[in-house]
């Protein structure tokens, strides 16, 4: 008889809503937590990001490396795309120095050495494009622009789904920069995806390099050879 009335049985299913939405609602919290770095970075950005038409004036535009083809001869559509930005800012006038930044000793290549030969075939005078082959990340190449470089104010030049983040990087650590977006011919939606849901995760890196205050991986000295550049 206890079983008619509900009275055994009852209790257990009503309480399995209660378990849903509490799960439910720690799961939104943790999505929540989880997106905080995206947010800063995103957000942080606002009012620093332009197109390339509508970009501010610098001494300085800073190109940030990434994998070149597979012949390691010729920077891969990515890179091909910034530096074409780069060049045009430099052409139109509006940036008088390239630094080029990325790993010098790379999986795919020489990234720097890539990036300045094509520079320099697109009509960019040598002097004006300066090589730091140990931007081996995109807070390294921040943190070595101001501190070895003695870059204070720059452009910097790269595709959308990573300009945010570059950007936030870069003035946290002390640069005055605006981000340009890059050109990226040949570069298809599912790329843009994959390297978007990449970001994502990327800024949880960044925000814990920079509140840890991390040192660049490689070391070096002063190097006068941006300002040289500017002087010539």
């Amino acid at each position: 008889m206890s079983d008619a009335d509900g009275s055994g049985v009852g209790a257990v299913p009503s309480s399995r809503p209660r378990r849903r939405r509490r799960l439910a609602v720690l799961a939104v919290a943790a999505l929540l937590l989880a997106s905080l770095p995206w947010l800063w970075t995103t957000v942080s950005a606002r009012g620093h990001l332009y197109a390339e038409a509508d970009a501010p004036a610098a001494d300085v535009v800073i190109v940030l490396g990434t994998a070149v083809a597979a012949d390691r001869q010729q920077p891969s559509d990515r890179l091909a795309g910034r530096l074409e930005t780069a060049a045009a800012l430099v052409t139109s006038g509006r940036a008088t120095v390239v630094l080029v930044s990325g790993d010098g000793g790379g999986a795919s290549g020489d990234e720097t050495a890539v990036m300045t030969a094509y520079l320099t075939g697109l009509g960019v005078d040598a002097r004006r494009v300066v090589a730091d082959p140990f931007g081996l990340d995109t807070y390294d190449s921040c943190a070595r622009a101001r501190e070895v470089y003695g870059v204070q104010r720059a452009l910097i030049v790269t595709q959308s789904f990573h300009l945010p983040r570059a950007v936030t990087l870069c003035r946290q650590l002390g640069l005055d920069v605006d981000g340009v977006t890059a050109r990226c011919d040949g570069c298809g939606r599912l790329m843009f995806a994959e390297k978007s849901v990449r970001e994502y995760f990327a800024s949880g890196k960044a925000a814990w390099d920079t509140a840890r205050g991390r040192p660049p991986a490689v070391g070096s000295p002063a190097d006068p050879a941006v300002q040289d550049a500017l002087r010539d």
